[in-house]
């Protein structure tokens, strides 16, 4: 049978484990929750989002990856939701599909609308946005586009009823696609757009299918087959600059988020992003791995 003072020291450690486990949680807690570093459905997002994680793990901040959740309004709703804490999003797709506000060609006013209403409306910090701007775009061959006279969408626009065109399903609907094309470009009719999964499109071109593909800015098949990218002369399309969105949670537990995320911005141009874009759609190399090269190559992983 224990005796009065055994029982006292019994409670008196389990009162000092207590404490330790309740200052231990309030202090270490929250920073022991890793980042969870989210990313859309396609290449580039792959990439980029496998260089946050990388990044962020390289400078002592655990990371869990949630890559490949889906389009925008899913991740949209997984930051809101505290399901994600980062991922790569573009200043375009904020203005028109988030924020659903009218098109802008400025970057320097697309990027500060953007960040002043994402942080107003869905506390969201918005970081620095890269030079790439992965734009919506039209691509054609280069022989037919020379063939036909073909430089600007308006060319395109004035033989649209004998030129087929290939692209995503969502961008006959899309504000920033085929409607918005038809209400600035003169409500043009296409002789046939064909719907397509994203990694048919240039298979689709180039193989005849179509005359015109719907491209993005960054995408490594325009470099690698000499694609003509039509010049946006009535200027639709508004920029989309990569940048990381943050919960600011997230900046509050890891204070050099930011800054570390930051230092990889400078480095994503339209001509970098088309190279590493092309190392995994053309030559069929893992996003993770790209990623890591890139950023051991130019200094900001060991």
């Amino acid at each position: 049978m224990k005796t009065l003072r055994g029982w006292h020291t019994v409670f008196y450690s389990v009162g000092i484990l207590l404490i330790a486990v309740l200052l231990l949680t309030a202090c270490g807690g929250a920073a022991a929750k890793p980042v969870r570093v989210g990313s859309k459905d396609f290449t580039e997002e792959f990439i980029v989002g496998n260089m946050y994680a990388l990044i962020l793990e390289s400078n002592g901040i655990p990371v869990e990856r949630k890559l490949n959740l889906g389009g925008t309004p899913v991740l949209q709703q997984a930051l809101v939701s505290d399901q994600v804490d980062v991922y790569p999003e573009y200043t375009g797709t904020g203005l028109l599909t988030v924020l659903k506000l009218p098109t802008n060609t400025n970057r320097e006013q697309v990027f500060n609308t953007v960040r002043d209403e994402y942080k107003k409306q869905f506390n969201l910090v918005w970081l620095s946005p890269a030079p790439m701007n992965n734009t919506q775009a039209l691509a054609m061959r280069r022989e037919v586009a020379q063939a036909k006279g073909i430089k600007t969408i308006s060319d395109m626009a004035a033989q649209a009823s004998e030129l087929t065109m290939i692209g995503q399903p969502e961008f006959e609907q899309r504000e920033d696609g085929l409607p918005g094309l038809q209400k600035a470009y003169g409500n043009f009719k296409l002789k046939q757009f064909i719907p397509v999964d994203a990694g048919l499109r240039y298979e689709g071109l180039i193989n005849g299918q179509a005359d015109v593909v719907v491209a993005y800015g960054t995408d490594g098949q325009i470099a690698a087959f000499d694609l003509v990218l039509l010049e946006d002369d009535k200027g639709l399309f508004p920029p989309y600059q990569i940048a990381p969105i943050v919960r600011q949670q997230a900046i509050d537990a890891y204070p050099k988020l930011a800054e570390v995320l930051n230092r990889l911005a400078p480095l994503l141009t339209d001509a970098t992003m088309q190279r590493l874009n092309y190392e995994v759609d053309g030559k069929k190399r893992e996003p993770a791995d790209v990623a890591k090269e890139f950023l051991q190559q130019n200094g900001l992983i060991k």
